[in-house]
């Protein structure tokens, strides 16, 4: 791969280093991906609340893929493109189901604005609490749910993820980002991946022409559509042994260093920059189907305030 024409990235634990910041040499690879020719995008878990801030910080505009790839987000008008959230009779029927095969979990519903929650879900990020409306049980939530979040602190969250793909196979989208406890539902079809390759055939890019970055379960449909999907090295186990690419840790800039190789010296994508043999990759979840007809946003504005880039965006 020479001079990718779209940089997809993640940003907790990718993008960003440990304490949330995008730093000054990330930056600057940023900006030399942007004035050789190639769009930035960020695909993350975040609603576009916690994403305005990172942009503002890595100096990029545009478009982003938030919510698992629930919401598009304009980051110039600060408004939604698009939204493909879960139907409400599906959403009824996942409570009943993961509440049968989790015991003890408890529901919030992410609407891109804000997040309703139950007095169950304990697990409350102080930042957002301006934006958590708490309601007797997200069965009854109107609005549309961008995502379905699932919280127990009894079981591990690699463990609650297995379970509630069984229980829940063909139903929706089941994954995680990292937060301790924490579960990410989207509706069928809808992944960071479903929405990425929307957006690259929008702009007639191939997934050939996309360089990507990932560490969670989450990001491992993007890993796999990108024609070179990087794997950071303080990656999840899971997403280490499935992608074949490596880079360095979030805290050893591991973006700007492919980055840097790409744009400076217009060199093929490093096969490793980790020193790490590489693993053969197995197969990953599939990026095949289509999203579900899209809800445009036109209407829809997102609030001014913002929250703060910790670790687990997806927390209430």
């Amino acid at each position: 791969m020479t001079s990718p024409r779209i940089v997809a990235t993640d940003l907790d634990g990718t993008l960003l280093d440990s304490t949330g910041d995008v730093s000054p040499r990330t930056r600057r690879a940023l900006r030399l991906a942007r004035e050789a020719g190639a769009e930035i995008v960020f695909v993350t878990a975040r609603p576009p609340r916690g994403i305005d801030p990172i942009a503002a910080a890595a100096d990029v505009t545009g478009t982003v893929i938030s919510s698992n790839g629930a919401l598009v987000y304009d980051l110039d008008s600060k408004r939604a493109i698009s939204m493909y959230p879960l139907d409400p009779a599906v959403l009824r029927t996942l409570v009943d189901t993961l509440s049968a095969a989790l015991p003890g979990i408890a529901f919030a519903v992410e609407t891109g604005q804000r997040v309703l929650v139950e007095a169950g879900y304990t697990r409350r990020n102080v930042h957002n609490e301006a934006y958590c409306l708490e309601i007797a049980t997200v069965r009854e939530v109107a609005e549309p749910a961008v995502k379905l979040l699932a919280y127990t602190p009894a079981y591990q969250v690699d463990d609650m993820l297995a379970a509630a793909l069984a229980a829940a196979a063909g139903q929706a989208e089941i994954t995680h980002s990292g937060g301790a406890g924490i579960l990410e539902i989207s509706a069928l079809g809808v992944t960071k991946a479903g929405t990425l390759d929307l957006l690259c055939r929008e702009r007639g890019v191939s997934a050939d022409e996309v360089v990507a970055f990932g560490d969670m379960p989450n990001d491992l449909a993007v890993l796999a559509y990108a024609g070179a999907g990087y794997a950071m090295a303080n990656a999840h186990p899971l997403v280490l042994e499935a992608t074949e690419l490596r880079t360095l840790s979030n805290d050893e800039d591991g973006v700007a260093v492919v980055l840097e190789r790409l744009f400076t010296t217009g060199q093929a994508a490093p096969e490793s920059v980790t020193g790490v043999e590489r693993a053969a990759p197995e197969p990953v979840i599939g990026a095949d189907r289509s999203a579900p007809d899209r809800v445009t946003g036109a209407d829809w504005a997102a609030p001014e305030r913002v929250f703060g880039a910790d670790r687990a965006a997806s927390d209430v």
